[in-house]
């Protein structure tokens, strides 16, 4: 009877510390997550923040280019105002935060004078590195939603994850405006 008894508790003590780790695992996986939305958080206000200077050295070259310049500062705000948002609810935001910003680059070519300021050089310099940054820490982050999302899905750890309130988490997906009007190819033709 004692060696059942000891079986039972050994059996016991293992689910209890099977259950602790899964549960510590858990955790810091959210905390991954959340601390890599961090990282493009940051870099999304990087962007917010460059966009008023590029206006304004773009509005001295091409005020005529009003429009296309309001099309980014109203998306800007937009994008700033539901900066509390979850991932998801964000991405239409800075969609239209990268298509107005696409926009009005593609305008500056007709300006060659703008071209070659080197102010303006200097901001495009600075929101390709930050466009590159965002594409690297979202790829960072939906990695880790991935993982996250696989252990809270997956059994046994489906079973902790119910348990203690760990839901899945979002994937934060934009659309590279510059690939976003590439014209198809036909096949045909």
């Amino acid at each position: 009877m004692d060696i059942m008894v000891l079986a039972i508790l050994a059996v016991v003590v293992l689910l209890i510390v099977g259950l602790i780790v899964s549960y510590n695992r858990f955790v810091r996986q959210r905390t991954l997550v959340e601390e890599s939305w961090g990282g493009i958080d940051v870099e999304l206000s990087r962007r917010h923040d460059l966009i008023p200077n590029l206006v304004e050295t773009v509005r001295g070259y091409a005020a005529h280019e009003r429009e296309v310049l309001e099309l980014l500062v109203r998306a800007r705000e937009d994008a700033t105002a539901h900066r509390d948002d979850r991932p998801h609810a964000r991405e239409g935001f800075e969609d239209s935060v990268g298509r107005a910003l696409q926009s009005v680059l593609a305008r500056v070519e007709a300006y060659p004078d703008l071209k070659a300021s080197s102010n303006f050089l200097s901001l495009q310099r600075e929101l390709t590195l930050t466009e590159d940054r965002i594409a690297a820490a979202r790829r960072f982050y939906n990695g880790n939603v991935r993982a996250y999302n696989t252990r809270v899905r997956t059994f046994p750890s489906n079973l902790i994850a119910s348990a203690f309130g760990f839901a899945p988490r979002d994937f934060f997906e934009l659309t590279d405006p510059a690939t976003a009007s590439v014209p198809g190819v036909d096949p045909a033709g």
